[in-house]
C-alpha cells in the first residue's frame, strides 16, 4: 500500500511486522492516540472561538474520536488487556516542538501537523486492517475510511487559514514541506519505542 500523497514516506515493514506480533500493545497506545486526537481537536476549538467554519468543523471530529476511543476501549476490555496511560512518544513531542509559537503562524502550523497525523494513522490503518484478528482488524478497515476524512478535513482547513493570512500558494507548501519532512523522519527513522506512531524499531525493540 502506497503512503497518502501528504505523506513524504511510507511506513517501514519493520513498523509492520512488529506490530502484527504486538498488536495488543499497540491497541492501548491506540486508545491513548484516540483520546489525544479528541483533547487536540477540543484545545484548538477554545483556542480559536472566534473561529465558527473551524470550530463546528473540530467539535464534530471530536465527537468522532471519542467514539473512535470507545470502540478500542470495548476491544480492550473484551480482550481482557488493561488500559494505561502513556507518556508521549517521540513523535507526538517532536511534532508539537516544531510548531511556531506566534500567532497566526501556530494556527496554521496546527491544522497542518493534523493533516499528517491523520493521513498516517490512515496508512498505518490500512496497512494492518488485513493482518490482525478480526475484530481488530474490522475495526481498522473502518478506521482508515474515517482518517481519510480527517486528514483532508485539516487540510482543507489548512488552505483556508492560509488565504486568510495571504499566504502564496509556494509559502503554504514551503510550510508544508518542513513540517513533512519532520513526520516522515520521524516515521520511517529508527526509534527506541514501539508505537502506533512511532518509527522504525531499533533492534532492541523487535527483540522485546
Amino acid at each position: 500500500m502506497r503512503a497518502p500523497p501528504l505523506l513524504r514516506a511510507a511506513t517501514p515493514d519493520t513498523w509492520v511486522e512488529t506490530a502484527v506480533l504486538r498488536w495488543q500493545e499497540l491497541l492501548v497506545d491506540h486508545a491513548n492516540c484516540e483520546k489525544k486526537a479528541a483533547s487536540t481537536a477540543l484545545a484548538m476549538l477554545f483556542a480559536y472561538p472566534e473561529d465558527t467554519a473551524l470550530c463546528l468543523a473540530l467539535a464534530r471530529l471530536a465527537r468522532e474520536e471519542l467514539r473512535h476511543f470507545e470502540q478500542v476501549a470495548r476491544v480492550l476490555r473484551d480482550a481482557e488487556l488493561p488500559y494505561s496511560r502513556l507518556a508521549p512518544g517521540r513523535y507526538a513531542s517532536r511534532l508539537r516542538a516544531a510548531l511556531r509559537r506566534e500567532e497566526p503562524c501556530r494556527k496554521l502550523d496546527q491544522l497542518l501537523t493534523g493533516a499528517l497525523i491523520e493521513a498516517r494513522s490512515c496508512e498505518r490503518f490500512g496497512l494492518l486492517a488485513g493482518r490482525l484478528p478480526r475484530r481488530v482488524g474490522e475495526l481498522y478497515a473502518t478506521l482508515e475510511a474515517s482518517e481519510a476524512r480527517h486528514h483532508a478535513l485539516y487540510l482543507e482547513l489548512a488552505e483556508r487559514e492560509a488565504a486568510a493570512q495571504g499566504l502564496t500558494a509556494e509559502a503554504f507548501s514551503a510550510r508544508l514541506d518542513v513540517l513533512a519532512a519532520l513526520e516522515a523522519e520521524l516515521s520511517v527513522g529508527p526509534d527506541p519505542e514501539f508505537r502506533f506512531h512511532s518509527g522504525a524499531p531499533a533492534p532492541a525493540v523487535i527483540r522485546a
